[in-house]
């Protein structure tokens, strides 16, 4: 996926069991896809932890946030519950990674997604991207300003 480029619907379950549409969310919001490779390992619960904490601001620059791996919901739902987490945790388990590798973010070789990140904007096209390792996670003043210059 590449910046310009029309953002590929999908339908996930997040860790409550509700269906996540990326069409309805863009429809009234910008949205912020993170994938996340898995979900209790300390680099991302770090950086779910980060997202939830800016819950305000993701209001104040109208962004809704799907933050997505390849975890089984029950897994998602254990996590969200552990770090009191309110931002959607959608998973891309079954078909496995589908979503992820629609996005060019699955990492075959981990059988995970990879740190991969999308601002995708109210007409569905994708407006900023980034990509980390690993090892490295992502800032959340990233996101924050990308959005702010929408």
């Amino acid at each position: 996926m590449r910046v310009g480029e029309d953002a590929p619907d999908f339908t996930l379950r997040d860790q409550h069991g509700q269906e996540q549409s990326l069409g309805v969310r863009r429809a009234s919001c910008n949205v912020l896809i993170v994938f996340f490779p898995f979900a209790f390992t300390g680099v991302c619960a770090g950086e779910l932890r980060e997202l939830n904490r800016l819950s305000q601001a993701w209001d104040d620059l109208a962004t809704d946030v799907l933050a997505i791996s390849c975890d089984p919901l029950a897994s998602l739902r254990a996590l969200a519950d552990r770090d009191a987490l309110e931002i959607p945790l959608l998973s891309d388990f079954w078909p496995h990674g589908e979503v992820a590798a629609r996005y060019g973010a699955f990492e075959p070789e981990l059988g995970a997604a990879g740190r991969a990140s999308f601002v995708v904007d109210r007409a569905g096209v994708i407006r900023w991207m980034t990509r980390s390792t690993l090892a490295n996670a992502r800032s959340g003043q990233d996101y924050l300003a990308a959005l702010a210059a929408l």
